[in-house]
């Protein structure tokens, strides 16, 4: 007897063996609406969705609602002009724009922060895509969309399938859909998703297939359409590095990101005693210690690392050197956009606090000082700035008496206000 729930070919995509999609999508609803009524997931529900499920639970109110629009008009047109995956799209519609014509799918493409930039296929299809504002210059990341294969697969960083009743908003469950990530080759930066949505005949290992050999091709011709950096360090929103030396990527331990990070920060280079200081601050930790990590950092990025003192042999580009150039050049928007995150969120080493303190001070400040409606949103719209009254408030002053939105900020900055007001129960 086949189990509509739980016989799936692989976690990431719904495909069972045997099932009827009619029959799958009425036990999937059952467990979404007992999810939703009470909080626990079934056991036959994929792990990868029940994860988003919780996911989305933790940050919308309900599971009815609209994707918010970020991008319109001259502003989205600049934005996906200058965007990476603009060299890409010719690319995209070569390898899919056939499927998407075919008055049952669409293509979309959408940036890191899941910002749908195109939405492309048969004029009805997307009109009926636009009842649920999956439209260009809509946020479909998790925190704004819930669970979907675009906005999940930015999270996970794989290609993933969300059949029907796996979306966690009810208002896409008459449809599914098939997406990969695509990186930059060269930095290994994040630079969005490729999708097919449609109808639930989509589900299937074919589909996923296909929408991940086309993230790959499209990576594939990234590399070679322009110079870019040979050498780049990820370090904002993670917990361990991404370093890409000369195309390959490795994933760093948790000290040899710090390592790394602080050799970024000094260019000059750092003897033993001062990188020391600010890995271990005045803890008492033996020499001996750090020649040994130096040691285990050097088998790895070879002579990327010398001595004597401690530097890089060659520059690392950095995400965070990017931010600091979008600050520099007073580009706010483009600045909160390449901001991933605190640096090295975990770390506890005090030359990388204060790395990461400044950054996130200076993005902070800068936004709030700049008066830039926009620029506010999309910090008042990210996990570090949902919490900042402050933001909240300056953007409730920044926006026109006509936003439409601008009712749901007054509402959030209040609701802020009201939290921080209550006195702390010790």
């Amino acid at each position: 007897m086949v189990n509509p729930l739980t016989d799936a070919a692989d976690p990431w995509t719904p495909t069972m063996s045997g099932a009827d999609p009619a029959e799958r999508c009425r036990a999937v609803g059952g467990a979404h609406a007992a999810f939703v009524a009470g909080g626990g997931v079934s056991p036959g529900v994929r792990p990868v969705v029940a994860a988003s499920w919780r996911r989305s639970a933790a940050t919308l109110p309900r599971p009815e609602f609209i994707a918010p629009l970020e991008l319109t008009d001259g502003e989205l047109e600049r934005y996906r002009g200058a965007h990476p995956l603009a060299r890409a799209m010719p690319l995209f519609r070569e390898l899919l724009g056939s499927i998407a014509e075919d008055g049952a799918h669409l293509l979309a493409v959408c940036d890191a922060a899941g910002r749908l930039l195109w939405v492309e296929g048969h004029a009805g299809v997307r009109s009926r895509a636009e009842r649920m504002n999956f439209v260009p210059g809509a946020r479909w990341d998790e925190r704004h969309a819930g669970t979907n294969a675009p906005g999940t697969a930015l999270v996970l960083g794989h290609a993933v399938q969300i059949f029907a009743t796996e979306h966690y908003n009810r208002l896409v469950q008459p449809w599914t859909c098939a997406a990969a990530p695509v990186h930059d080759p060269r930095t290994g930066r994040l630079l969005g998703a490729v999708d097919i949505t449609g109808g639930h005949h989509l589900a299937g290992p074919h589909t996923l297939a296909l929408v991940r050999a086309t993230a790959r091709a499209a990576e594939a011709q990234l590399a070679t359409a322009g110079a870019g950096p040979r050498h780049a360090l990820s370090l904002l929103g993670r917990d361990e590095a991404l370093l890409v030396t000369e195309g390959r990527r490795s994933r760093l331990g948790r000290r040899h990101s710090e390592i790394l990070a602080l050799l970024t920060a000094h260019p000059e280079g750092l003897t033993g005693d001062q990188l020391a200081l600010l890995l271990y601050g005045e803890r008492a930790v033996p020499p001996v210690t750090l020649r040994a990590e130096l040691s285990r950092l050097r088998r790895l990025v070879g002579g990327l690392l010398h001595s004597r003192p401690y530097r890089l042999a060659v520059p690392l580009e950095t995400d965070a050197a990017l931010v600091e150039g979008e600050l520099a050049s007073g580009d706010l928007r483009a600045a909160v956009r390449a901001y991933g995150g605190p640096l090295l969120p975990l770390s506890e080493a005090p030359g990388v606090c204060r790395m990461r303190r400044l950054l996130e001070d200076r993005v902070r400040r800068a936004v709030l000082g700049g008066g830039d409606a926009a620029a506010l949103q999309l910090w008042a719209d990210s996990p570090w700035g949902e919490d900042d009254l402050e933001a909240w408030e300056r953007l409730l002053a920044a926006l026109p008496e006509s936003a439409a939105h601008r009712g749901a900020v007054a509402a959030r900055a209040r609701r802020l206000r009201a939290t921080f007001a209550q006195p702390a129960r010790g």
